[in-house]
Order: structure tokens, then sequence, then C-alpha cells
């Protein structure tokens, strides 16, 4: 099959010797002929130095149409974070009481509203999950903060990475509060206006709080732009965007995924590769965008968002692709 000897011929690129790839590895414009390979792969966007130099479907919807980024959407909520910090609303260690006292529940651990917006956005909360198993039992409940804040703490604020859309709902909600905004209004000012990029409205919980970490949707090049701002350093055509420095820190990883191994910072996942530092926003069924600063490097790619993507499998063979083809076509 077509796909097959595709997907061989990616397995063999990665494993030939570079002096060898250098000849003969792909051009950026055969990338949608690798990534054809995977059956779930929909679409990828990349730009060099600025440049979109590639915005191709290979299968599934058209580019220009947004689609659901899943937990893609944490990086974004980071990056508004980012971007009311820079207009001074709130600091990164203002705590829940400060910042939305009327999210705290009656009743609830004290810990709670000691909890920092720097806490929720580097998923260290401490709090039990809302993700995973316990995803579906969260949203079927009345009240999405109030079920994620009385959760028992399984682990001291600021511990250790425990990967909870819930976290980052309630950092979407306290953002809200403390601006008097949506979330939506919040996305489409401090990115989708700069960017110049579409946001449409997503779901909301049952007292009309945008769901913070999942569910928003972009279109490849939109996703290409939310990583090209942070390459800049949050800067955007002269126009600051994000806060001073924020994006540096949300690539530097301050704890690390018991999944996959990566290092986690402000809402981002990070690694390295060739000795370079990497920015991974990461969504269900294969969402990714990837950002090498240093290479001057962003790529985009969507994919089906109704299968898994395990860093065992399809998100794993994302991360060879794009460590292997992507950054030798882009070289």
């Amino acid at each position: 099959m077509p796909s097959l000897s595709r997907r061989m011929a990616l397995s063999l690129f990665a494993a030939a010797p570079l002096a060898a790839r250098a000849q003969s590895g792909p051009s950026v414009a055969g990338l949608p002929a690798l990534l054809e390979a995977f059956p779930q792969a929909h679409a990828i966007a990349l730009a060099q130095s600025g440049q979109l130099t590639l915005n191709e479907a290979v299968r599934g919807p058209a580019v220009s149409r947004p689609v659901n980024v899943k937990s893609v959407s944490k990086s974004l909520v980071a990056a508004i974070l980012g971007g009311v910090i820079a207009e001074g609303t709130v600091a990164l260690d203002d705590t829940l009481e400060e910042t939305a006292p009327a999210l705290i529940p009656a009743g609830a651990d004290p810990r709670v509203g000691a909890l920092t917006l720097r806490d929720l956005v580097t998923l260290r909360a401490g709090l039990e999950r809302t993700s995973g198993g316990k995803y579906g039992g969260w949203v079927a409940s009345g009240n999405w903060v109030a079920d994620q804040l009385s959760r028992p703490f399984v682990a001291e604020p600021g511990g250790p990475m425990l990967y909870s859309t819930g976290s980052v709902h309630v950092l979407g909600a306290a953002l809200s509060e403390a601006t008097g905004e949506s979330l939506l209004a919040l996305a489409r000012r401090h990115l989708g206006a700069p960017l110049g990029i579409e946001i449409p409205a997503w779901t909301r919980d049952p007292q009309g709080y945008y769901l913070g970490g999942n569910e928003m949707a972009l279109t490849p090049e939109a996703m290409v732009r939310v990583g090209e701002l942070y390459r800049l350093g949050g800067v955007w055509e002269g126009q600051r965007v994000l806060a001073d420095g924020y994006t540096a820190e949300s690539f530097t990883p301050v704890t690390r995924s018991p999944y996959s191994g990566l290092g986690y910072g402000l809402g981002w996942f990070t690694g390295e590769v060739r000795g370079l530092r990497y920015g991974l926003a990461r969504g269900y069924g294969g969402q990714v965008i990837f950002v090498v600063p240093e290479a001057e490097l962003t790529v985009a790619i969507t994919s089906d968002p109704t299968l898994p993507a395990r860093s065992e499998g399809y998100f794993g063979e994302l991360m060879r692709f794009l460590e292997g083809p992507v950054m030798e076509a882009a070289a």
C-alpha cells in the first residue's frame, strides 16, 4: 500500500546517517507526502524565518476551516494569561483569593484560596485530576469550577505535574473574574486581534464560563501564528502582546510529564532537539504546535480529534517526524 511504503521511507530516513540525509532528505514541499503516511493526520503548516512556506491538508477539513485543537487550548489559555499579565491586571504569583474569590466554594480546603495562577498554568495545583477517566464525570457536574476546587489534594500545590483540564478551566474562569471579560473576549482581544486570526466561540460550562483547556478551534495557519508569537518573544509586528520574558519562561521546564517525559513550563511542553530547546502545544488526537526559536521554525499539525495519540503510538511517531524529516527539511 502507498501509505505503508511512505511510512517505511520515513523510518529509513530517520535511521539514515546525517550526511546521506542531507543529500536525499525531503524538501519542505515534500513533507505533506510523508505526513500522509499517518492515517489520522489531517494538515501541516510551517513557517521559516517568519514566512509561511507550507499550509496544506493531506485529508480532512480544508486548511481555511478552524478545527478543534483539543488540549492545545491549554497553551492558548496560557497565552491569554500572558496577555492579561502584560496589561498589569494580574501577576503569575497572585492567588485565587486575590484574583477571583467568588470562585472558591464554601468549605473549601484553605489551600484552595492560596493557589496561584502559576500553580494552575503549570498544572501543579495539587488537586485530584479531572482529565482522563475522570473527565466525563467532571463535565457532567453542575458546576465545573466548584467541582474541581472541591476535589481532594493529592499533592501539595507547586509540587508534581498533575495533568488536569479542570486546573486550566479554573485559570480561565479566574481571568474572566479578574478582567470582567469572558475567556472568548480575552482570546479575541489578546490573540485574535493582534495576530489577525479567527477564534470561534466554543463550549461553555453551566455557569457560562468558556471551557479553559479544551475544545477551542483554530486553522493550521492560526496555530502557526500563535507559535510564532512565542518564537518572537511575545511581540507581534512591533506590538508587545505577551508580558516581557513570559515566552522564555513558558519554554523553561519547571516540572515534567509522567507520561511523555517532556518538561512543562507555563502551559507548554518543552524539550530539546539537536541541542535546541523547543516548545510544544499538544492536543488529543495529534494536534501540535512545535516551536524551535533558535531554528526560526514553527510547525502546526492537525489530526483526527476523535482518535487517541499516545506517546508510545501516533504522538511518538509525530515527534519523530518533527525531529527528523521536518528539522532536516527546514535546515
